[in-house]
């Protein structure tokens, strides 16, 4: 009886990501197509891009930082310098782009390149990847606001420009 529970729930989480998938290429299908080329911005992180962010794309990047709560923030009184953390934010779209960053950083060069740098400056590595989910949200806020898909050579154009 529990493997037939479990078929069903099985059945049930395919309609359920079918009905989601319908729903972000009905509502947001401009949008979604602008991170098409963006190696680790797969349906997970754009169900929840779109659906717990709608601010993305009309803020700046500090703003849109903080509110996901990625954006390094002080720990700072009076005279107490303390280390810069993050908190806060919207949870949802925080992990889910934790699980994009992990990717980022293995497939989508740009990332990799700037998490590579990063510890080769002696970050941590945890601190590091907080650091890729920060600049992989302002990119893609970046590109929402801006309307111009994403192009991983984009920095390279406008140096030789």
């Amino acid at each position: 009886s529990i493997k037939l529970v479990l078929k069903m729930l099985d059945r049930q989480m395919a309609v359920i990501d079918k009905n989601i998938d319908g729903m972000l290429k009905e509502h947001f299908a401009e949008k979604l197509a602008l991170f098409k080329d963006f190696k680790g911005v797969g349906p997970c992180m754009q169900a929840a891009l779109m659906g717990a962010l709608p601010e993305l794309g009309q803020l700046t990047h500090a703003q849109i930082g903080k509110l996901v709560g990625v954006a390094p923030l002080n720990a700072d009184s009076g005279r107490h310098k303390g280390k810069r953390i993050t908190w806060g934010g919207r949870a949802t779209v925080r992990t889910t782009l934790y699980m994009a960053a992990l990717s980022a950083i293995r497939y989508n060069p740009v990332i990799k390149t700037f998490y590579e740098r990063l510890l080769a400056n002696g970050k941590l590595k945890k601190v590091a990847l907080v650091a890729c989910m920060h600049k992989m949200l302002t990119i893609m806020n970046a590109i929402v606001k801006s309307g111009i898909p994403w192009n991983p050579e984009h920095q390279n154009v406008s140096k030789n420009a």
